[in-house]
């Protein structure tokens, strides 16, 4: 509920965590992106109800793919 509808969280998985929880319930690491450029924002781990997940194969790809590269920038 806390990130439904426009405040939707998009998150492009790295791995599963493997800490125990709650049946039917999960740790996500991976980072967040922009779901319009696919563009990843920020790092982070999520604790999620499995049932509630959706998967968006629509989101646009990097050159391999399957993962988009992202730019650093340098500090001023």
């Amino acid at each position: 509920m806390q990130f439904g509808g426009d405040r939707a969280l998009w998150l492009r998985v790295s791995s599963i965590c493997d800490r125990p929880t709650y049946d039917g319930w999960i740790w996500l690491a991976g980072y967040a992106i922009n779901p319009t450029t696919g563009e990843a924002l920020a790092r982070r781990e999520v604790f999620a109800r499995i049932a509630g997940l959706q998967i968006n194969p629509q989101l646009p790809a990097g050159p391999s793919g399957t993962a988009r590269q992202t730019t650093r920038r340098r500090g001023v």
